[in-house]
């Protein structure tokens, strides 16, 4: 599918590209905001390698899982490899560019941990080092000062990508917040 094309899920709810948005979150959203897709990438984290494993730890529809493989494939998150020929059967194993999501996943688990109703009987899974299980608690850091990343410390301002609006959007909330010293 093209992702300038518009998908109806039912009679009320469409699904519209946002390739034309000046924005990096919005084009990732444009290959992992579809229901199913970042499970699908969970699960690839957790080990899960074949169709038929994706379907049966989801319960995921087979046309959905297939349609929702396709298009990771396509974006290059996965690469298709044969492990069988007769009949033909496939693994579907993340590429670097697919592992660079492995801090989205953690982000939100961390929030379902926080505020997810699966979280009420405690965290339903954690993460633990490899070499000694124990448990990690991973942070937001900036890689060139070391420092901890949270809302209160950073902002967001327009990047050397920005287009015009985007720049002006930007320009416009800096006149809107009050100098902080």
């Amino acid at each position: 599918m093209r992702a300038a094309q518009t998908r109806t899920y039912n009679l009320t709810m469409r699904r519209t590209s946002y390739e034309q948005m000046n924005c990096s979150i919005a084009s990732a959203l444009d290959v992992v905001g579809e229901p199913w897709t970042l499970l699908i990438v969970r699960d690839a984290f957790y080990g899960v390698r074949r169709f038929d494993d994706f379907q049966e730890n989801l319960g995921i529809a087979r046309n959905v899982l297939t349609a929702r493989l396709k298009k990771l494939v396509e974006a290059g998150i996965f690469r298709k490899i044969a492990y069988r020929q007769r009949p033909l059967r496939h693994e579907y194993r993340l590429t670097d560019k697919g592992a660079a999501l492995f801090t989205v996943i953690v982000g939100l688990k961390q929030w379902g941990d926080r505020f997810g109703v699966a979280s009420r009987n405690g965290k339903p899974m954690e993460l633990v080092d490899r070499a000694d299980n124990k448990p990690l608690d991973p942070v937001l850091i900036d890689a060139l000062s070391g420092q901890r990343l949270e809302l209160t410390n950073v902002r967001a301002v327009a990047g050397p990508g920005a287009d015009q609006a985007t720049r002006d959007f930007f320009d416009r909330l800096a006149l809107a917040r009050p100098l902080q010293r």
